[in-house]
């Protein structure tokens, strides 16, 4: 399981912020929120890491909405790289 530290702090600039609004419908703030879920399950993305560790997250958002996002660590920011709705087998995966 990963650690975050808290306060948790959010990479956001030009080639990120709203990103995945416009693929995706899910704001910038929604990823946020995700990371503030109790119930979160964090795991390492080994399949896409390469040149940095990548990591899979499946949590809430304050509106209950179940979201997949994919992020990064820089230094102690957090970045988020992809993030969209979960899907059935993710879902078994959040509440497994």
């Amino acid at each position: 399981m990963i650690i975050l530290n808290k306060p948790i702090r959010f990479n956001w600039d030009k080639s990120n912020s709203g990103k995945n609004w416009t693929g995706h419908k899910v704001a910038d703030q929604e990823c946020e929120e995700v990371f503030f879920d109790n119930g979160k399950k964090i795991l390492k993305d080994l399949l896409h890491s390469g040149k940095e560790e990548r990591y899979i997250l499946l949590g809430k958002t304050k509106q209950q909405r179940l979201l997949f996002i994919v992020f990064t660590t820089r230094g102690v920011k957090v970045r988020v790289i992809s993030a969209r709705d979960i899907n059935k087998k993710e879902n078994k995966l959040y509440h497994g």
